[in-house]
Parts: C-alpha cells; sequence; structure tokens
C-alpha cells in the first residue's frame, strides 16, 4: 500500500497538505501517515527538565493527530497513522522517508507568508537528491475547491 507522509506541525500550510494527501489515498487506495518530530532538547544539567519538555512535546503531537485522525475518519474514511521522531526536522524527515518502504509520496504545504517554508526549501534544494519519493507541494493559496479539482 502506497502511504502519503505528512508532516505534522501546527502550520496553517500543513491543512492543504492534508486535504491534498486525503483525497489522493481515498482516490488510489492508499494511506495516511503523519510524522510529528521532537526537536532536540539540550539540559545536559537538568535532565529532568529535558524528559518533561519531551513528554510535553509527545502528549501534543498525540492530541494534535487524534484531532486530524477523527477529521479523515469521519470525512474520507481513512484512519491514519502516526510516527513520532526526535532532533532536526529534516535530518528526520528524510531518515523517516528512508526507513518505510510503504512511503509512496511525501507532500508538503507551501508557505504564503516569507516564501515556501524551511521544509520546502531544504527538502526541494541540495537535501532533494537525498529523499528516495517524490515530494508534492501544494501551494498555501489554494482554496479547498481548488485542492478538490486537482486532487
Amino acid at each position: 500500500m502506497r502511504k502519503f507522509l505528512i508532516i505534522l506541525d501546527d502550520t496553517p500550510e500543513m491543512l492543504n497538505a492534508i486535504r491534498y494527501a486525503a483525497i489522493r489515498a481515498s482516490k488510489t487506495g492508499g494511506a495516511i501517515e503523519m510524522l510529528g518530530i521532537i526537536s532536540p532538547v539540550d539540559f545536559q544539567p537538568f535532565m529532568g527538565v529535558a524528559d518533561v519538555m519531551r513528554a510535553e512535546a509527545r502528549e501534543k503531537i498525540e492530541a494534535h493527530f487524534q484531532v486530524f485522525k477523527s477529521r479523515l475518519e469521519k470525512r474520507e474514511g481513512l484512519t491514519p497513522t502516526l510516527a513520532i521522531r526526535e532532533g532536526d526536522r529534516i535530518e528526520q524527515v528524510i531518515a523517516h522517508v528512508k526507513s518505510d518502504p510503504e512511503i509512496g509520496v511525501l507532500v508538503l504545504g507551501a508557505g504564503t507568508d516569507k516564501g515556501p517554508g524551511p521544509l520546502v526549501a531544504a527538502l526541494t534544494g541540495r537535501r532533494m537528491n537525498e529523499m528516495h519519493v517524490p515530494i508534492t507541494i501544494v501551494p498555501g493559496g489554494m482554496t479547498k475547491e481548488e485542492i478538490a479539482a486537482v486532487s
């Protein structure tokens, strides 16, 4: 089964990526996987604080995922999966794609304000050769109707 991978974060452009991926997965018999990434926490002298911060970040990702999981199940009949990694966002996206041969497409939403966004810029620039799946970029300015029409 081909999975469409979405990076789960709290950016507005992620919504367009989810819409596009959900419609494509629904029409092609694919699946959705969301990847949440916990930024590295470096509190060497206070490891207890770092552990608490990581736990809180994980809880936030899981709660965020539940919202989108519920929507995808109701609207598209899809049950997405969640993967969580910790570290540099770009490194973790590349590592996750390489680790899962079922991922067929990485779907990213482009920003609307100050350029395409750091993930889009990094993964379509110098780091693109490290990706072994196509990358679909959904423009941030697209409406729901436009996304549905091209999906």
